[in-house]
């Protein structure tokens, strides 16, 4: 990018994205020198970007020259995006938001961390656009920011009070105006009510600091006060404030002129500081202008504020008269107020101990009330949410012991791990456990309630043993604290199954969610929300058991009933129905009308959760085993290779779906004829199953099956033959042998022996998997028939012709009323070939 002359007004039509840059500052003067440097160096980078930062104390103005450098620079970019950079989970969210404006493959509700990395990515590449501008604000924490801040064709800006970012990247030093400036800076905010002279006298008492001239600035235009009194009030309150315990890091001057300010809305409008003491507890970020609407009742109780915010003629007075006194700056564009972290600093700690509790409950209550009437896994509800997140942290909502905040806590918890930001979902339930448990005790229901959001996102995180101890000892506990039937109780009952299936226990899962089911339907009825959702966990353990025709009858009901207008069910919980249903047809034998169900999952996915979404990236497995299944090789592997793609990018290769995915891409290279890339990737990936779920867990044999076939197909037969043989042993000990997944190592077995020359094991094998298939699937279905052309092949070759000419037609009539004419699993039966069916681990 070649360096552009300097224009101290330039500014332009807005870019093809403008994202969350707040309102220019109208009274915005001076810094030309440091706009005019800043400007060039930005420019100067033609090859390697490198962020530049704005450092200085705090109220020098960094954040405000930062401001107006995008506005008055925004002609040269195609892209300006501003990022809350004081809490990690902030910059996510805001990069999430960028990635939804860059029209990214990705739904408006898709998980942050996914969708921050893709934007970060498209950033990066310059795709689809190269001159862009992003600014971190308050980015203090050096190495998290450095670390996340692109590197590409276009330019990072940093705001921040932390000196370390010299020698990290290029930074320039703000300090407080110049006099001339601050002069200028005056007369033009008090225009007609100040000289020169006066100015100057201001500005020597007010140390030129940028933010205290603004507040006197403000006051003077609200109340006419003469200099002369505002100098000789200045001097009274900083007499005051050097006889107190002031934090070194606030300038005298700001917190005179603060203290000033408030003392005169004090007198003309009492109710209006308390508000803004209240404000004073949320973080810096913007606060969402509904959050101060009445209170509901279950939230007045006990506020002060209530019967304020009960009048909106009152309230909005309030907001415009902290805006004309420059205490809170009001984002008419966006409905936001913000009031600047060294303004909440001073009237925090000119409150006492006990009214600081009082308002930091004020401020909690007006979030809990603006998130209680929606669900956190309700996609809809998520910019709702998003805009209270900058809050949780510094409002320490933690600390809280009002069970109505301590709900609403969880709500946010929930909401974190419901939108994929697993990782900050972890960061806030561990911090409210350690809170919690030392004011509450062990047996506090916020307690226990939090240490089952805990396991759920542990389990997510892919530490399924981990998960499992929690949940075990913890059911025992809500068992005898909250009794069997409590809400609490039946909510962890739920989710234990998935540990239990995660084990491979799957009959005791069966068990288990039987009880659970049962339990749901008698204390919220057979068709609540929460007992579809123990419906649909029933369903998947059928399936795993291979009782598909119940598996279906289930999985209907659950979807037909979730669908529903009204039923209250989430978006995510109607898609792992549908998903459901689509896997257990397709495990049924009908591939087609799998495809078509899956498709329709697919983009029901996409479109509500976003196409990163760890449930919409499930939906794409299995649809890509579906359109393998039926043929669809080409498709099957494109959809596979994507899928894997983000998942590994999303959630790293020690977690469930992504060992699922990467073994539903290697199946379909092996489908497509990659046969020795796809044992490639599956000799990488079989020690991670092992690591995962345990040596005797059912799926870690299934990947053993999956390479056992690539070893013979890579002409390995041998090999295959041993990890055959030991896969079927372990599935036969977990299982039984009547179990779709040990009938499926068999008919591969049979192939490997027969490959190896064991022609007449190969066969009594293959009969025996031919008869318990017949019982436990019927003689139509798919692997029934694969398992009866695989001993066609082994009849023939030991000239048992009659045998299998009558084996031969009578598999091949049903194959093609099955499958249809032109399938390659038809073809190649009637060509007398060997057909391998693998494994695919399903969603648990």
């Amino acid at each position: 990018m070649s360096v552009s002359h300097y224009s101290p007004e330039s500014s332009g039509q807005l870019p093809a994205i403008w994202g969350r840059v707040p309102q220019r500052n109208m009274n915005f003067t001076g810094r030309t020198d440091l706009l005019r440097a800043l400007h060039e160096g930005l420019m100067s980078d033609v090859t390697a970007v490198v962020p530049h930062a704005l450092h200085g104390l705090g109220g020098v103005g960094k954040t405000q020259l930062a401001i107006e450098y995008a506005h008055r620079f925004r002609k040269e970019y195609e892209l300006v995006w501003w990022i809350p950079a004081d809490q990690p989970m902030l910059v996510k969210s805001s990069l999430a938001g960028l990635a939804r404006e860059l029209r990214l493959p990705i739904g408006p509700s898709t998980g942050v961390e996914e969708a921050a990395e893709a934007a970060l990515d498209a950033l990066r590449r310059g795709v689809p656009y190269a001159k862009w501008l992003l600014i971190f604000d308050n980015a203090d924490e050096v190495d998290e920011i450095n670390a996340i801040a692109p590197r590409g064709p276009g330019h990072v800006l940093i705001t921040s009070r932390n000196h370390s970012w010299q020698g990290v990247v290029d930074t320039l030093a703000v300090d407080v105006f110049p006099r001339a400036e601050s002069i200028e800076f005056l007369t033009k905010r008090v225009p007609h009510g100040i000289t020169e002279t006066e100015a100057d006298e201001l500005a020597e008492a007010l140390g030129d600091l940028p933010l205290a001239l603004e507040q006197a600035g403000a006051l003077q235009v609200e109340t006419t006060i003469s200099v002369k009194d505002y100098l000789r009030l200045l001097d009274e309150q900083t007499t005051r404030l050097l006889g107190t315990n002031k934090p070194a890091d606030y300038p005298l001057s700001m917190s005179a002129a603060w203290a000033l300010s408030v003392s005169q809305l004090t007198t003309r409008m009492p109710i209006a500081v308390e508000l803004l003491r209240c404000c004073a507890f949320f973080g810096p970020e913007p606060i969402p202008r509904d959050l101060f609407d009445r209170l509901p009742p279950e939230f007045a109780e006990g506020s002060k504020l209530a019967e304020t915010l009960a009048d909106p003629i009152i309230t909005s007075r309030i907001l415009r008269e902290l805006g004309r006194y420059a205490l809170v700056r009001i984002d008419s564009a966006s409905r936001t107020l913000q009031i600047h972290r060294l303004v909440q600093a001073l009237l925090r700690d000119d409150l006492p101990p006990e009214e600081r509790v009082v308002m930091r409950n004020e401020a909690h209550l007006l979030m809990a009330a603006a998130a209680d009437p929606y669900e956190p896994d309700d996609t809809a509800a998520w910019p709702r949410y998003g805009g209270l997140l900058g809050h949780i942290t510094p409002s320490q909502v933690d600390h809280s012991e009002d069970p109505r905040i301590r709900r609403f806590t969880l709500t946010m918890i929930r909401y974190l791990y419901s939108s994929g930001d697993f990782k900050s979902a972890q960061m806030l339930v561990d911090r409210c456990i350690s809170q919690w448990r030392a004011t509450s005790g062990d047996d506090d229901q916020n307690v226990l309630s939090a240490q089952r959001h805990l396991a759920i996102v542990t389990r997510e995180l892919g530490n399924l043993a981990e998960s499992f101890d929690l949940n075990q000892r913890l059911l025992a506990q809500m068992r005898e604290v909250l009794g069997e039937d409590h809400e609490e109780t039946l909510l962890l009952l739920n989710s234990h199954g998935a540990d239990l299936r995660f084990r491979g226990d799957f009959a005791q899962a069966l068990q288990h969610d039987l009880d659970s089911l049962r339990r749901h339907e008698e204390v919220f009825g057979a068709e609540h929300r929460r007992s579809l959702r123990a419906m649909n966990n029933l369903a998947l353990d059928y399936l795993l058991l291979g009782n598909y025709e119940r598996a279906l009858e289930l999985q209907s009901t659950t979807f037909r009933l979730q669908r529903r207008p009204g039923s209250g069910v989430s978006s995510m919980n109607v898609l792992s129905s549908w998903n459901g249903l689509a896997r257990v047809v397709r495990l049924s034998g009908k591939y087609r009308e799998a495809c078509d169900i899956g498709e329709d999952a697919y983009e029901y996915g996409v479109e509500q959760l976003g196409v990163e979404h760890p449930w919409t990236l499930r939906v794409a497995k299995d649809l890509s085993i579906a359109k393998r299944r039926d043929a669809k090789a080409d498709e099957a592997l494109e959809l596979a290779r994507r899928t894997f793609e983000l998942q590994m990018r999303n959630a790293g290769m020690h977690h469930p779906d992504t060992l699922a995915t990467g073994l539903c891409l290697a199946n379909a290279q092996r489908a497509s004829g990659e046969t020795a890339e796809a044992l490639s990737l599956l000799e990488e990936l079989t020690p991670q199953f092992q690591t995962m779920y345990g040596a005797d867990h059912p799926f870690r044999y299934g990947c053993d099956t999956n390479l056992a076939l690539l070893l013979r197909v890579n002409r390995r037969a041998d090999e295959a033959v041993t990890l055959d043989g030991q896969a079927l042993e372990g599935l036969d000990r977990r299982l039984t042998r009547d179990h779709h997944f040990t009938l499926t190592c068999a008919i591969n077995l049979a192939s490997d022996l027969a490959e190896t020359g064991e022609v007449e094991q190969a066969r009594m094998l293959g009969e025996n998997t031919l008869s318990r298939l017949r019982e436990l699937l019927g003689p139509d279905h798919p692997l029934t028939l694969a398992a009866a052309a695989n001993l066609v092949v082994d009849l023939y070759k030991l000239d048992a012709k009659s045998e299998a000419e009558s084996l031969k037609a009578d598999t091949l009539q049903r194959y093609l009323r099955v499958l249809g004419p032109g399938h390659p699993d038809v073809d190649v039966a009637e060509q007398r070939r060997r057909l391998d069916f693998d494994f695919d681990p399903p969603v648990l």
